[in-house]
């Protein structure tokens, strides 16, 4: 693929978004490992595999204004759009997010935790895809751990990206995964699952569009049909990987811990958790992971 620069493009924003704090969020975001995120003020670097064609790719993303991004694609021309396009989906700028802000005016904790991250919005895995790999690489083992494994596989069988004068290392898409085989260095389980999920991704079954036009129960449902997905995978697919916004992620117990504190609750029930978050409708993913990153703030318990 010959590799094209200077294409810009402009993603409109619908509500309120602050790249900055995008950027900061992915500095602490271990599956990113993506320490270096925050080096440049207001720029952010990206390099993926597309979805489909699977070329890899490289953006270089800045926030001109409040309501427009632009993002500088490294790709061949006719790759131009479906790179945007994914990127828009990233940084969960493909839905309008104009009533966020309105779900704190009936719910405090909410509204604290909207205005203590002004601005923040679910940074997503790159696609559903490499989120799915994330869950059968980190499955039983230790979140920093799992994101080391996820590095060196992106370093030895990715492809290494120029993005505006740096280089990054994207993940290897499904064929080159599966090439990759043995070599991967993890348990013969996680191989096997790990080909079965780059089968599934080459043949379109862990595509965004297709997940996220079904209903998220029936998203779930198929997502558990792959090798090694369950719940609780199924649901970090659909909500990081596919960008659903509004999802209760009912297998997360960091996060049901976070709604107890924040909520100053004890021994809830499953069924009083849900209660809860059907105040933060059509926005239950977004205001997860508000949650979740003020409890990693304070506990540093991913991280640590």
């Amino acid at each position: 693929m010959s590799a094209t620069t200077g294409a810009v493009s402009r993603i409109p924003v619908l509500g309120r978004f602050d790249l900055d704090e995008s950027i900061r969020f992915l500095e602490g975001f271990t599956p990113a490992a993506r320490s270096d995120a925050a080096e440049e003020t207001g720029v952010l670097r990206l390099a993926f595999p597309v979805e489909g064609t699977w070329d890899h790719v490289g953006v270089l993303i800045r926030q001109r204004a409040p309501a427009v991004v632009e993002a500088e694609v490294f790709a061949a021309e006719d790759v131009v759009p479906a790179v945007v396009a994914q990127v828009g989906r990233i940084l969960s700028l493909d839905v309008d997010g104009t009533g966020f802000g309105g779900i704190g005016a009936s719910d405090e904790v909410a509204g604290r935790l909207i205005g203590r991250y002004p601005g923040l919005r679910p940074v997503l895995f790159h696609s559903p895809y490499e989120a799915a790999c994330w869950a059968v690489i980190g499955h039983r083992i230790r979140i920093p751990q799992a994101a080391g494994i996820k590095q060196r596989t992106a370093e030895r069988f990715g492809r290494a990206v120029p993005v505006g004068g740096r280089s990054l290392v994207s993940f290897p898409g499904p064929e080159e995964l599966l090439i990759a085989g043995d070599e991967l260095g993890v348990p013969e389980v996680k191989i096997d699952r790990l080909r079965g999920l780059a089968e599934a991704a080459r043949d379109g079954l862990l595509d965004a569009n297709l997940l996220r036009g079904m209903e998220a129960d029936e998203a779930l449902a198929h997502l558990q049909t792959l090798r090694g997905i369950g719940p609780f995978s199924a649901q970090l697919i659909l909500i990081r990987g596919a960008g659903h916004p509004d999802v209760f992620p009912r297998d997360e117990r960091r996060l049901h811990a976070e709604i107890e504190h924040a909520y100053g609750l004890k021994d809830a029930t499953p069924a009083q958790l849900e209660q809860i978050a059907e105040g933060w409708r059509p926005f239950r993913s977004w205001m997860a992971l508000l949650l979740r990153s003020d409890r990693e703030r304070r506990t540093h318990e991913i991280s640590g």
